[in-house]
């Protein structure tokens, strides 16, 4: 029994980390894109991922319960087992019976939706695409929005615009309870309870992983295309990159509206594997500065640093908080702050090390080194004879 117990315990670690750190990947990889590969300094990272959290928390709910008519009351509901579970739980709250309000019986009107999911898998990923896309495009649009000032502004100015920016919408969520409830938060819509049981978290980490792995694909492929080198270009030399007729001002609004999307749609999983919103959930260090800290520890500018940025910061973090506990007697301090005294110890430590982080960025070859080796020797030999 006790062995059995310490795999059950370890699957769940395994499956929690495993969905953690892809989630953190899509959200570190349009970092990259923005910090890494266009030199813009995102400190409102939050603001797309909260965007896309938000749509999770406030959109495929609703939509569902406009579809199954439950606003009007038990009596005019169109699915027989999203009335049987309502009327399975008006003791407690006899007057969802007549009229429900979506924020007030959030937890009822999901608990009842979530059921019609469980029995219909089509359904269930008919809304995750919906909602996923849903959260893209409105990631997309605010990261148009943010692309202004990017226009105008440089470095410092422009971080602490976006930073506000990421600052704006999280304060919305939070007093505005019409979105996803306020100070109460929302509970959310469950598109992989199809499976049942434990297994559920298994397959929304698989199908996470599956997404991360495409943003990885996605991200890598303009990392190798012109319109990468074009961004390294700008990066580096911004006047150069102009003067060779590349335009710092539409690359900077593409990035942002690209980014932005792919962490709106993190911030969207994130949302759905937990099963429930709420706006302090998103704030500026888990989802602007932490990002930060994997991007700069694996390596700024290299895919393959991200990512192993990110598995060894999310991996470590969870480590210390799974067995801070054993700790506890021999601290002379909380052991709610061994994770981050730790965590910031390593890291200056691996950056004393290694500043450029763990992996720097390599020079990129278009044409391929051996290629690139021959033009040089063919130029030398040219310019000796």
């Amino acid at each position: 029994m006790i062995e059995f117990e310490a795999l059950r315990s370890a699957y769940i670690f395994l499956v929690n980390l495993l969905a953690f750190l892809a989630i953190y990947l899509i959200v570190n990889l349009s970092l990259e894109l923005e910090y890494g590969k266009a030199g813009i300094p995102n400190f409102g990272k939050v603001l797309s991922v909260a965007a896309g959290a938000f749509v999770a928390g406030s959109i495929p709910g609703r939509l569902l319960a406009q579809m199954f008519n439950v606003y009007g009351g038990v009596a005019g509901i169109t699915d027989p087992v999203v009335a049987e579970c309502i009327r399975g739980l008006s003791p407690q709250k006899p007057a969802i019976l007549e009229r429900m309000e979506y924020i007030e019986d959030n937890v009822v009107i999901v608990t009842c939706v979530n059921r019609v999911l469980a029995a219909n898998p089509a359904l269930s990923f008919g809304m995750l695409a919906l909602t996923l896309l849903v959260a893209a495009a409105v990631g997309a649009a605010l990261g148009l929005v943010a692309s202004y000032p990017a226009l105008r502004l440089k470095e410092d100015y422009l971080a602490m615009t976006l930073l506000a920016f990421g600052e704006f919408l999280t304060a919305i969520g939070y007093y505005t309870r019409d979105i996803v409830g306020g100070t109460l938060g929302v509970s959310v819509i469950d598109p992989f309870g199809w499976v049942g049981g434990e297994l559920r978290y298994l397959t929304a980490t698989i199908i996470i992983a599956v997404v991360a792995f495409f943003v990885v694909l996605y991200v890598r492929l303009v990392s190798r295309s012109p319109l990468g080198r074009a961004l390294r270009a700008m990066r580096d030399q911004e006047v150069a990159a102009e003067v060779l007729g590349k335009d710092a001002v539409a690359l900077r609004r593409n990035v942002l509206i690209m980014s932005s999307a792919i962490a709106a749609i993190g911030g969207s999983l994130w949302a759905l594997y937990a099963g429930g919103v709420i706006a302090t959930a998103y704030d500026r260090a888990t989802w602007t500065f932490l990002p930060w800290v994997m991007v700069i520890l694996g390596g700024a500018g290299n895919e393959l640093g991200v990512l192993i940025g990110t598995a060894v910061y999310v991996s470590a973090r969870m480590l210390i908080d799974q067995y801070k506990g054993l700790l506890e007697p021999v601290l002379p301090f909380s052991v709610i702050w061994l994770d981050r005294l730790l965590m910031g110890i390593v890291l200056i430590l691996i950056l004393l090390a290694r500043p450029q982080g763990i992996l720097p960025e390599k020079p990129v070859y278009p044409l391929g080194k051996a290629k690139v080796r021959r033009i040089v020797e063919a130029v030398r030999a040219k310019m000796s004879s």
